[in-house]
């Protein structure tokens, strides 16, 4: 079932993740550099060199697989950045996989009103990336 799955993480390249409000997404990780840049509670910038581990891509990949990543809307945005981009506030997560031929790109609000196990799956997916990332911050700066 592994070697016929969409995506095959023998072809994995890097995982993109940013988040924040739908014009100012500030904080945003790319595993293919390791640059990790967010939004202090102080409201600075900080950057960060965050590497994570073949096994944190492993899992999630194999996490991706088993929430159905590969099956979400490429957009899940909700009715507030629906009417008007400029103003909307509501949070939003980017979450992009890249393989050698393809990558998966998935734009979610925290406001969207559609299916509720595609949001569910959807959520799911960046609170796991969320762990793993502080997971491996974590790890880097020790």
């Amino acid at each position: 079932m592994i070697s016929n799955a969409p995506f095959r993480f023998t072809d994995f390249q890097s995982v993109v993740f940013r988040y924040g409000e739908p014009n100012h997404m500030d904080n945003h990780y790319d595993s293919n550099t390791g640059i990790f840049q967010y939004v202090t509670k102080t409201n600075e910038i900080e950057r960060d060199t965050v590497r994570m581990t073949k096994d944190d891509l492993l899992y999630l990949h194999r996490k991706a697989q088993e929430l159905g990543f590969w099956n979400l809307d490429d957009d899940m945005t909700g009715p507030e950045a629906k009417k008007n981009i400029e103003t909307a506030t509501v949070p939003r997560y980017y979450l992009e996989f890249n393989y050698k031929d393809k990558s998966k790109k998935v734009t979610m609000d925290a406001d969207f009103a559609g299916n509720p196990k595609m949001r569910n799956a959807g959520k799911s997916m960046i609170e796991e990336v969320n762990r793993i990332l502080a997971a491996a911050q974590s790890r880097s700066s020790k």
